[in-house]
Formats: structure tokens, C-alpha cells, sequence
């Protein structure tokens, strides 16, 4: 494993606490926290940001799924869910965008360093796709205010649609702005005039 990582672990039970103590910094990783319950899980990634959660789904008080459902709202990170049970409600439960990856009980330590690599490199890639949907939406917004400023000039000025966008760029240009943000003005101006 080429990178390493600060994890956060969970569960009830003092033995796969101590063995997760034991076997992630073999694999090259930090426990930056170690919890025996969901409300403690919670808590304890709020203070310390992990890079990656692995926690047990049957825990007092919050189970993992739930914590992790938690965690993943105030700071997205990847999680690993852990549990000796593996029922059809179960892993529906752990069908969320979060959880990367779910291993059974007992756990190997060739199961959980393969599992960790998968985990980081489908959550880098679920990350790069939700930021890449983001730009294609703002992107899709902004085109649609740039085609509304156009359509103000070609009203306003009576311009064809190429002499709109060429006065909105040369606008832009002039005003050392982004073309978007020309054409906010213009709709916030248009908005102003309409008001009156």
C-alpha cells in the first residue's frame, strides 16, 4: 500500500479493537481513533477528519451504518463497514454512496489491506464524478445566463445573435470579467429596469 492513511475504527468488542490497533499501522496506516460506539464514532471523526472509517454495523446506542451516514454528512469520507452479520436487509442498508466496501467477520489481514485500496480508489473516483457533475450543472447554468444577457441585447441594442455575443466577450474583455459574470450584470440590470 503506497499511501498512508489516518482511520478512524469502531466496534463493541475490546478484541477487533485491538486488533485493528494491531494490524493497520502493519499496513502502513495511523488509528487516529478508536470508539465501541456509534454516538462515540461520530464524535470522534468531527474531532479528528479521518481519511477513511471502518466500523462495525452492530454497536451500541447508533449502529455503523447510521454513524457513518452522520460522518459522511458533515465531512465526506469513505467507509468500510465490518459486521458478522451479512443479511439481505443488511446489505441493503449498506447499499449507501458512502460505504466502499463491507468485509464479513472474522476479518484476514489479506481481506482489509485490498479492501482499503479499492475503498480509497472508487471513493477518489465517486468524488471526481460528483465534482464533474457539479461543473457540467454549473456549466449548463451559466450558458443558460449568458443566452438570456444575449437575448437582452439583441432586444435592447437590436443586434443579431453573433453581434450579442461578440459585444457581450468584447464587454467581458474590456471589463477585464468573466463573460458569466457580464451577463449577470446585464440580467441584474434588465431586472432593475423591469422593476421600474
Amino acid at each position: 500500500m503506497n499511501q498512508s492513511l489516518r482511520i478512524a475504527v469502531a466496534d463493541d468488542e475490546p478484541d477487533m479493537q485491538e486488533y485493528f490497533r494491531t494490524i493497520l499501522p502493519r499496513l502502513g496506516h495511523t488509528v487516529i481513533a478508536v470508539s465501541g460506539t456509534g454516538r462515540d464514532l461520530v464524535e470522534q471523526c468531527r474531532a479528528s477528519k479521518p481519511d477513511l472509517v471502518i466500523t462495525d454495523i452492530k454497536m451500541p446506542d447508533m449502529d455503523g451504518i447510521d454513524a457513518a451516514a452522520l460522518i459522511y454528512k458533515s465531512s465526506a469520507v469513505p467507509v468500510i463497514l465490518v459486521s458478522a452479520h451479512h443479511d439481505p436487509a443488511t446489505i441493503r442498508r449498506a447499499e449507501a454512496d458512502f460505504v466502499m466496501a463491507f468485509l464479513v467477520k472474522p476479518i484476514k489481514q489479506a481481506d482489509l489491506e485490498p479492501a482499503i485500496a479499492i475503498a480509497i480508489r472508487r471513493f477518489d473516483q465517486f468524488q471526481a464524478l460528483r465534482k464533474e457533475t457539479a461543473d457540467l450543472k454549473q456549466a449548463l447554468e451559466d450558458r443558460k445566463t449568458i443566452e438570456k444577457a444575449k437575448g437582452i441585447l439583441m432586444k435592447k441594442a437590436n443586434l443579431d445573435e453573433h453581434d450579442a455575443f461578440r459585444r457581450l466577450q468584447k464587454l467581458a474583455s474590456d471589463k477585464n470579467k468573466k463573460l458569466i459574470e457580464i451577463a449577470r450584470i446585464i440580467l441584474t440590470a434588465e431586472e432593475a429596469y423591469g422593476s421600474i
